[in-house]
């Protein structure tokens, strides 16, 4: 085919010369899981078995400054491409061939209310067992993951972890809405005369080339966005009629929309993906609250008020305060404000439900000023890590490590970090004022004022965070 067709996206990552080659090819892409399976078996092994001290083991160096900075700045530039190589999908595909999943998922369960317990889970578990600082527990955690894919999609069909249980997954699904890239099709009109579906249904066995469909049920004409979108590129694989691209779009405009969705349905009408929204947004914050002083001016005072010494009680009732009641009471304080300002008819639920999701660009901001500072001050941690494993394994071929890299100075990056907080405000107050204007078109500002202020009071928090000085966890030392 030359050219592009009329009416095809003014931008299409596929269509990209080598790179979109490249994308298609889904050798290459399970090259890259490969990669990063080999990646997460280093991990596990200098974790277990290499040095006890963090700043100078692979695995905590790799996994709580470089990936998680790197996954982050991906999400913000191109969208939910870690999934795409996620390698802990590779090992489930390869038990797949060994036996195959006979059940379905829990209809009860078939919601992002497990998502979001175990992302709370995993947070709290991040701080109370001190994972930046911990290569064997860093370790553990990786080897708990695969254990836990394995068992739930060895016995349930379809890519069940990903949809309903995976934490970090569903901190991604969140995080990509803001993305500039989304996979969708490039021709609607194309669709309406396909009559075998294959994007969610897979070419059969029988085909002369069978290949899967989107295993998180998300039929492309109907697919909105980019939440619960993995990029896996099945669908992409699977359309007989080559029409699904990776095109460019508007980030954030997926969260105004309130058509029904493949997959998922209504946004307004689903509190699970709400209560994810607010824990990503708020998490955010207590995230980077953990890694502050006056934490532990806030642990010790909690300590001497419940008379324990032990961490568990005192930072599970922080987590509490902070992702459960601040998170509810704010809601339902800006929801009733919208309410009685704006005269609205609707119950407290739905109005916060519909107009939490403002508050995700927000969110993502703080993820990536908090982010972003670890990868940039610690960025050259690695370097001596490697050599210093090397070195260890008999094989000194980089030299003798040198300790003193570090990255940039932390004065240097602060700038960067006050403007992505406010630059995620202000799309989120644009978000906000869209809703209102959806609600109230005659007055909108009656219910964008609550929604405003709430957002104001995230940022302020942000940014008086952003400028305590911070630890500089799992980064190198000196000497």
């Amino acid at each position: 085919m030359t050219g592009v067709p009329a009416g095809a996206p003014a931008f299409d990552l596929l269509r990209v010369p080598v790179l979109g080659a490249l994308l298609r090819r889904r050798g290459a892409r399970l090259a890259l899981r490969a990669a990063l399976l080999v990646a997460a078996v280093v991990m596990v092994a200098q974790g277990l078995f290499g040095s006890p001290l963090a700043p100078k083991n692979v695995a905590t160096v790799l996994t709580w400054v470089h990936f998680r900075g790197a996954l982050v700045a991906v999400l913000l530039l191109a969208g939910n491409f870690f999934c795409a190589a996620c390698p802990f999908v590779l090992a489930r595909d390869a038990a797949r061939r060994l036996v195959r999943p006979r059940l379905t998922w829990p209809r009860a369960l078939r919601n992002k209310w497990p998502g979001v317990a175990l992302l709370v889970a995993f947070l709290f578990c991040y701080e109370l067992f001190d994972l930046w600082g911990d290569p064997w527990w860093t370790a553990m955690l990786v080897v708990i993951y695969f254990g836990v894919v394995l068992a739930v999609d060895g016995l349930f069909q379809h890519a069940s972890f990903c949809k309903y249980v995976c934490p970090i997954g569903q901190l991604n699904f969140v995080a990509s809405t803001v993305s500039p890239l989304e996979v969708k099709v490039r021709d609607a009109a194309a669709c309406h005369t396909c009559q075998t579906r294959d994007c969610i249904k897979g070419a059969p066995a029988g085909a002369p080339e069978p290949r899967r469909g989107c295993e998180l049920a998300l039929f492309q004409p109907r697919k909105i966005g980019n939440l619960d979108c993995t990029f896996c590129l099945d669908c992409v694989d699977a359309c007989p009629k080559d029409n699904v691209g990776i095109v460019l779009r508007m980030p954030g405009e997926e969260l105004l929309d309130r058509r029904n969705r493949s997959g998922l349905g209504r946004l307004q009408k689903r509190p699970d993906l709400a209560a994810l929204a607010a824990v990503f947004t708020f998490g955010a914050l207590l995230n980077a609250f953990g890694m502050v002083s006056p934490v532990y001016a806030v642990e010790a005072w909690l300590s001497r008020a419940l008379g324990v010494r032990a961490e568990w009680p005192v930072l599970g009732l922080l987590f509490a305060a902070l992702l459960v009641v601040e998170p509810a009471l704010l809601l339902a304080l800006a929801a009733a404000w919208a309410r009685r300002a704006a005269r609205l008819r609707e119950g407290l639920v739905s109005i916060a439900v519909r107009h939490c999701f403002a508050l995700v660009p927000l969110g993502f901001g703080v993820w990536l000023a908090h982010s972003l500072f670890h990868l940039l001050t610690g960025f050259l941690t690695l370097v001596p890590v490697v050599q210093g494993t090397l070195a260890d394994a008999g094989v000194p071929w980089l030299g003798a490590p040198d300790w003193t890299l570090v990255g940039l100075p932390a004065a240097a990056v602060q700038p960067l970090q006050l403007g992505l907080i406010l630059l995620g405000l202000l799309v989120s107050l644009g978000l906000a004022w869209r809703l209102a204007a959806d609600d109230r078109p005659e007055r909108p500002a009656t219910v964008f004022v609550p929604w405003a202020a709430l957002c104001l009071l995230v940022a302020a928090t942000a940014l008086w965070l952003m400028s305590q000085p911070m630890e500089m966890r799992a980064v190198a030392l000196a000497g």
